[in-house]
């Protein structure tokens, strides 16, 4: 799918592609891998493609890692997300049928490069629609995962994030709101029908969380992720529960549209070889057909992160 991105001299990719919703881990030896949404659902029996690099420079193809579901499940798999727990690789995704229906599911391997099997259970069955899993361990060994959901109750209906706490990596309690809209750039479509009804809907998506300076910081996306109105920004939060207070209302996101970058957004956090945290993102190509993915250094101080798109690992 084309996105109304307009050609430009746009900043080069990390690796030319389609590589959309780029999440990166660092592996025990060192090295990383990446996965992210494929454009044509991968292939017959496997989805998501992972790229192995040893120095987050150059990059080579792991293949596709995640076994197919049953077709009734769904058709369209969505940003997956992977960690290490009790001795496991564990991968976090959406599936459902094209934009319907997603829900959040888990899958298990013994290696970060898979095969990655479904385990079953569908971490989100109350919602009408769920996606852009994250796990995040806090430094005192508890589990979090944070997501999007669909919510219409609100000042601002749309798509939301949430979080909950993971007592095994199958099973999400206590889920609550972790951050609502509060701005007009998150509006993905002003009249959208939706759930049998017409909202000007917004959209947060694609949350990721670390803990810098004694306090918790999350990054995510907002609007239409089709065009250049598409953007990072960010909120903090004294534990991993909240309260999440979002950026100054006036502050300009940490990664938009710019002379170099168009509809730059669903990032992860990372930590680089030299100790130094990055920012995994994707962004149009000129031509407006590929999300590609981007990595830039990004620092947390006390009034929050700032990106240096100067630097690339």
């Amino acid at each position: 799918m084309s996105g109304d991105a307009q050609p430009g001299p746009l900043r080069p990719p990390v690796r030319p592609g389609y590589f959309a919703d780029p999440f990166l881990v660092r592996a025990p030896d060192g090295s990383y891998a990446a996965y992210g949404t494929q454009p044509d659902g991968g292939s017959d029996d496997r989805m998501f493609e992972v790229l192995l690099s040893d120095d987050l420079r150059t990059w080579r193809s792991g293949g596709n890692v995640l076994e197919r579901l049953a077709p009734e499940l769904g058709d369209q798999y969505w940003a997956p997300e992977v960690c290490w727990r009790d001795g496991s690789w564990w991968m976090y995704y959406s599936v459902g049928r094209g934009i319907e229906g997603h829900h959040v599911r888990v899958a298990r391997s013994d290696d970060l490069t898979g095969p990655f099997t479904d385990v079953g259970v569908d971490l989100t069955p109350a919602e009408s629609f769920a996606i852009d899993a994250h796990p995040f361990q806090d430094t005192d060994g508890t589990w979090y995962l944070y997501f999007a959901r669909d919510v219409l109750d609100s000042e601002r209906p749309g798509t939301h994030l949430a979080v909950g706490r993971m007592e095994s990596p199958t099973s999400l309690i206590d889920v609550r709101v972790a951050l609502a809209p509060y701005a007009d750039w998150q509006i993905y479509e002003r009249d959208r029908p939706i759930y049998d009804g017409v909202y000007d809907w917004h959209t947060l998506e694609g949350p990721s969380v670390v803990k810098r300076e004694g306090q918790y910081w999350m990054t995510f996306s907002g609007g239409a992720w089709t065009g250049p109105g598409y953007a990072v920004s960010w909120a903090s939060a004294p534990t991993p529960l909240g309260p999440w207070t979002h950026a100054p209302e006036h502050s300009a996101p940490v990664l938009g549209t710019g002379p170099t970058l168009t509809g730059p957004g669903h990032n992860s956090l990372v930590v680089g070889p030299d100790g130094q945290d990055l920012i995994a993102f994707h962004s149009w190509s000129g031509d407006g057909f590929r999300r590609e993915l981007h990595l830039a250094g990004i620092r947390f101080t006390a009034t929050g992160p700032t990106v240096d798109l100067s630097s690339s690992a």
